[in-house]
């Protein structure tokens, strides 16, 4: 899989994951695909930044919707 190949499965695994988070009012955008294709960084925004289950959120919603996508990536991180 190229890296464009990549960015787009990413897409469009947070295209499926951000309706869950609007309704919430929150978002993700997509920072960057680093380390060969393996670790994804995204930011999380609005009220999922101070959300006490963000990182609950973030693994197994964000970076599981990411893996079935794109499995090889390895890490997703959420940058402040």
């Amino acid at each position: 899989m190229t890296t464009k190949e990549v960015r787009e499965n990413v897409e469009k695994a947070l295209d499926e994951i951000r309706p869950f988070l609007q309704s919430d009012g929150g978002d993700i955008r997509l920072l960057s695909i680093e380390e060969n294709d393996t670790l994804v960084k995204v930011q999380l925004e609005g009220a999922c930044v101070g959300c006490s289950v963000n990182q609950m959120t973030l693994k197994s919603g964000v970076e599981m919707t990411i893996k079935k996508y794109a499995p090889q990536i390895e890490r997703v991180l959420n940058i402040q």
